[in-house]
């Protein structure tokens, strides 16, 4: 093994660095680690960037931002993620261990606290992205419906019912994140389909459509919150609060394949996403929808394609963002071995299944969803990707920084703090607002 030292029947291996040549230990899991190329990873993380969330930003981002807010938003909302996903990324095998959970970085640099306090604000951030999934799904099968039928006999609830059962199937059947392979490559082509066809359907509209109003909606207070509470969705779209899980599926050397994977993902990957962003926002103005499909015009046949592939792509994109649950899971009960055991297999459909049962249960009783991106990435995405991120680097790299990289990271710090802060006020005051005007089980 060219000198690699790897105790196979311990908890723990020993292999060498490619990054450093020096031992680096790596924690038992019961998933595949160090199996996929940096390609693969880099679809991974265009995968979750290019999901049929895409198909809200135009509404929810660039709708209470207006063109020079929201343009300028996204830009530095890339640049931020790129910088902070990067901080986190090379501190993958810090002090002679491999972290291939978030949550054991946090402990490592901080303690055992951090370890559950890192663990919390994680589950919570993955937990609000699955609902937002399930609610998407739920929506791009109801869009669907109604172009065939008009008789309200099935509503969103029921939807979001079967987006749920078909999201636990697959959960099921797949047994780990590296298992995906060929899904990411359909995953790819259902991005594909509703980005194209919705960018080119938009842009038929646009054309011929009269002048659009471009105007912020909305008083000067709620202007204030839904500006404030955009921010939190501009984040939310580059959302990787899993790095480090996913990182743990690329071959060595591992920082400077996911160094790759990342500048993939932040160059390739966002072209489409800017583009149905953009292109939604101009052909719809100021009322452009929080799931653009339903503004757009064109043939049945082929918006039933288009919502199709959206429903598909949100059915692997949840995959991705539950995996770490199923690992922890997983890893805590020993499912190890053949993914068709009867052992496994059991354990998967009572507890992967029961974990999206009740993730239906929440996406059903408050299908909010604009609501729900803005409170995640208020109180997880931003002390994940950014606070967290720049803290923990300083802290690793205390002794190796200058003075102005000190400043720096403790600026970005405060910064992102003062923006969590700002953007949970104005998130729950948008769910207060919302809770007013629509009922649990709401049919939106």
């Amino acid at each position: 093994m060219r000198g690699n030292d790897v105790v196979l029947e311990g908890c723990i291996e020993k292999v060498d660095s490619d990054d450093d040549h020096l031992g680096v230990e790596i924690p038992d899991t019961a998933h595949q680690i160090s199996h996929d190329s940096w390609f693969q990873v880099g679809f991974v993380l265009t995968t979750g960037i290019n999901s049929a969330y895409v198909l809200g930003y135009s509404g929810a981002v660039m709708v209470p931002l207006g063109w020079t807010g929201g343009v300028a938003g996204l830009i530095l909302a890339t640049l931020a993620s790129f910088y902070a996903n990067s901080l986190i990324a090379k501190l993958h095998e810090f002090g002679g261990k491999r972290h291939i959970r978030y949550r054991d970085l946090a402990e490592f640099i901080y303690g055992r606290k951090a370890y559950s306090l890192t663990w919390g604000l994680q589950y919570v951030n993955l937990f609000m992205i699955n609902v937002g999934y399930i609610i998407l799904a739920g929506s791009a099968l109801k869009a669907v419906y109604v172009l065939f039928r008009d008789d309200n006999a099935m509503k969103l609830p029921h939807f979001i019912a079967v987006a749920g059962f078909t999201c636990a199937l697959f959960a099921i059947s797949i047994p780990h994140l590296s298992a995906l392979r060929v899904w990411l490559a359909l995953s790819t082509l259902f991005s594909l389909v509703y980005i194209v066809v919705g960018f080119a359907l938009a842009l038929k509209d646009g054309i011929e459509a009269p002048p659009r109003d471009y105007n912020i909606p909305g008083t000067k207070t709620s202007k204030i919150f839904t500006t404030i509470g955009a921010s939190a969705n501009l984040v939310f779209s580059f959302n990787t609060g899993m790095l480090p899980e996913i990182q743990a599926t690329v071959r060595p050397p591992v920082v400077k394949n996911m160094m790759k994977a990342l500048c993939f993902q932040f160059t390739v990957g966002v072209v489409p996403m800017y583009a149905i962003i953009f292109i939604g926002y101009w052909a719809y103005g100021s009322n452009t929808s929080t799931y653009l499909l339903n503004n757009v015009n064109g043939p049945i046949w082929l918006k039933t394609i288009v919502n199709i592939s959206a429903f598909l792509q949100t059915v692997i994109a949840l995959h991705i963002f539950a995996s770490p649950m199923y690992e922890y899971l997983d890893t805590k009960y020993g499912i190890k071995g053949s993914a068709l055991s009867l052992r496994n297999l059991s354990f998967r459909v009572l507890v992967r299944g029961g974990y999206l049962a009740m993730t239906t249960f929440v996406s059903a009783l408050l299908p909010f969803l604009g609501d729900f991106m803005s409170l995640t990435g208020a109180i997880s995405t931003f002390p994940l990707t950014f606070i967290l991120a720049n803290h923990m680097y300083l802290v690793a790299k205390k002794n190796k920084l200058s003075s102005m990289q000190k400043n720096w990271h403790w600026l970005n710090v405060c910064l992102f703090c003062c923006m969590s802060v700002a953007a949970a006020v104005a998130a729950l005051r948008l769910i207060a607002v919302d809770s007013r005007t629509y009922h649990v089980f709401a049919d939106l």
